[in-house]
């Protein structure tokens, strides 16, 4: 698996490399959406729902965009934003370990390939679930996850599962007109309740996997 590992940290340095280079550009609507977002209504919504798809490969304050779905939207409508830019996100991800799967296969042996195939299929789907508030993680998550056997029900369910308390908290944070110091707070809600459904997606995984067999 040494050779899966390291395609796997070169993809994870493609996407760091990317980030950095965006970031040095300092394209305005990446670094600061906050003009684009700030008057409300279609137009805004269309651009933060954009934005976080293209969180995928781009840096984009993902955060920061929930919290103005928030703000401008209100809490139910601005969840729903927040989670169909960011499952757009994860299965734009997913269709590109899809696509680069072929050549994937190239380089690995058969006997990586199908265990890499085993892991992904069997534990792919909790692993979208865990990581889909981490940065860059998450997106090279999908990527894996794209390129093995795991079906596209399957990852669109594990990303709503991932991306639904980053939706809901950010929103209700935008509601809240939160700061720096709770906008924190509210990350790491995220990621605790992501541990939380990881568990129960693990448990359902493990029940899953014993009635098949």
């Amino acid at each position: 698996m040494r050779r899966y590992w390291a395609i796997s940290g070169l993809i994870l340095l493609l996407l760091l490399a990317l980030f950095l280079l965006v970031e040095a550009l300092g394209v305005p609507l990446l670094t600061n959406p906050a003009p684009w977002l700030a008057s409300g209504g279609l137009a805004a919504a269309l651009v933060g729902v954009g934005l976080l798809v293209v969180d995928v490969v781009l840096p984009v304050p993902s955060n920061l965009v929930m919290i103005a779905h928030g703000a401008l939207f209100g809490v139910a409508l601005g969840t729903l934003l927040s989670l169909v830019g960011s499952m757009g996100a994860a299965l734009v991800g997913f269709a590109i370990g899809r696509r680069g799967g072929p050549l994937l296969a190239r380089l690995l042996s058969p006997a990586e390939r199908a265990y890499a195939d085993h892991l992904l299929a069997r534990w792919g789907a909790l692993a979208i679930v865990v990581t889909r508030p981490v940065p860059l993680v998450a997106e090279l998550v999908t990527i894996l996850a794209g390129a093995s056997p795991l079906g596209w029900g399957r990852a669109a369910l594990a990303s709503l599962a991932g991306s639904l308390p980053a939706a809901v908290l950010y929103a209700l944070a935008g509601t809240w007109a939160t700061g720096f110091e709770q906008g924190a707070l509210v990350f790491g809600l995220v990621l605790l309740i992501a541990a939380i459904f990881g568990l129960i997606a693990r448990r359902v995984e493990a029940d899953r996997v014993r009635t098949a067999g």
